[in-house]
């Protein structure tokens, strides 16, 4: 087939199919941004807070995180 009779859409999907895939934190806003569910935003931080706080309890730093609470 010559490039003259490829179609733009074919064209589009070789250049994407190029590309690297995109990371787990950019497909979480990529899904945010287009489904308009930025109500999860604060959800999924506190839940994140919440694991560093508890992954930082068995460390030296845990004297420091009981005043939090």
């Amino acid at each position: 087939m010559s490039e003259q009779t490829v179609s733009p859409a074919k064209k589009e999907f070789e250049q994407q199919a190029r590309q690297g895939r995109p990371g787990l934190l950019r497909e979480f806003y990529d899904f945010l941004k287009h489904n308009k569910k930025w109500w999860l935003l604060p959800i999924l931080l506190m839940l994140l807070l919440l694991g560093l706080i508890i992954l930082l309890s068995g460390t030296a730093v845990a004297p420091f995180l009981y005043p939090l609470f």
